[in-house]
């Protein structure tokens, strides 16, 4: 028996953290889908169009007033509290709930797995081409900006896993007596 049934109000208390920590987790994958496919099909979509010159429109240096990790990485910060919070406040729920909390997480994980092995690595390339501190051919210039768009959407891929993830999780969540049923897919 789960200790949710064992202790109604101490399992009470228990759904209504795991609940805010799932809309933390639901809002902030929420916004990060959001701005990523906008980052991905207009910021991304303007400097990819015709490189290398298109590559004075990357987002970095200093004529931008705002580095796109300025806004993604607070963003993490209350995403990791969301994740984290639901995982922990939900330990003890029934395994498939707990499959839908730990989903977030690995996505999470992976994401900032890739980013500074992948990606950041890119964006020095691209930069640098953009500035002429790194030269590359016309071709080179081409695949480098394919290559971003094809990983970026496995990013956005793993975002919106993040985010259906953590919906269904709050979804399950909130079912009458979700703790005493079969938990079988709604």
């Amino acid at each position: 028996m789960s200790t949710l049934a064992q202790s109604p109000a101490k399992s009470s208390g228990r759904l209504k953290l795991m609940r805010i920590f799932l809309w933390m987790s639901v809002l902030g994958w929420g916004i990060g889908l959001g701005a990523k496919l906008f980052d991905l099909l207009v910021v991304a979509g303007a400097w990819s169009a015709a490189p290398p010159g298109s590559f004075a429109l990357l987002p970095y240096g200093p004529r931008f007033p705002m580095n796109p990790g300025d806004f993604f990485q607070p963003l993490s910060a209350v995403m990791v509290l969301g994740i984290v919070g639901a995982l922990l406040s939900g330990w003890k729920t029934p395994a498939q709930l707990r499959l839908w909390l730990w989903m977030p997480v690995i996505m999470f994980l992976i994401i900032w797995a890739i980013t500074p092995t992948v990606f950041w690595p890119m964006i020095h390339r691209l930069y640098g081409t953009a500035t002429g501190k790194i030269v590359a051919s016309d071709a080179e210039s081409i695949r480098l900006a394919r290559r971003w768009i094809i990983c970026d959407w496995f990013r956005v891929g793993l975002i919106a896993v993040g985010f259906i993830s953590s919906v269904r999780a709050i979804s399950i969540s909130t079912v009458p007596n979700w703790s005493n049923q079969s938990m079988q897919p709604l």
